[in-house]
């Protein structure tokens, strides 16, 4: 496989940065409210002035992970947060990370290997310290 030359792969740098930061900025945005719907691979590419296409194939390349990959692992985040949050419902937590609760459940599983209501039982019955060592990754 042929080296890109430096300038290209300090490209694919920036792009990748840009994105990420894009992705971060936009759930922040479904977060506090200020945003109502996901945006797509085309609607960040078009905040970046590129090709959803381009920015795609840039993203895969630089990280050797899909562009939704980013989304999915900051959502779950998020979701993993809120689920601390007793006085939040499962359906409450969907409906702000802009999921209905079925499809939602599913996702969150798919992540997670377990439901959103079995994660909070579990994250419930763990102790402080096993909590602060799965977080550690110990």
């Amino acid at each position: 496989m042929p080296v890109l030359p430096q300038k290209y792969q300090s490209r694919k740098a920036e792009i990748t940065t840009a994105f990420i930061e894009a992705v971060n900025k936009h759930v922040d945005q479904i977060m506090d409210g200020s945003a109502d719907h996901m945006y797509h691979i085309k609607d960040i590419a078009k905040l970046l002035f590129i090709h959803p296409v381009h920015l795609s194939n840039t993203i895969k390349l630089h990280t050797g992970k899909a562009p939704c990959y980013f989304f999915e692992m900051r959502l779950m985040e998020e979701a993993r947060k809120m689920l601390e949050m007793p006085q939040l419902s499962i359906t409450e937590i969907a409906t702000k990370l802009t999921f209905d609760n079925s499809n939602f459940t599913k996702f969150f599983k798919r992540f997670e290997g377990v439901t959103p209501s079995q994660y909070r039982l579990q994250r419930a019955a763990m102790t402080s310290s096993e909590i602060a060592l799965q977080v550690d990754g110990l």
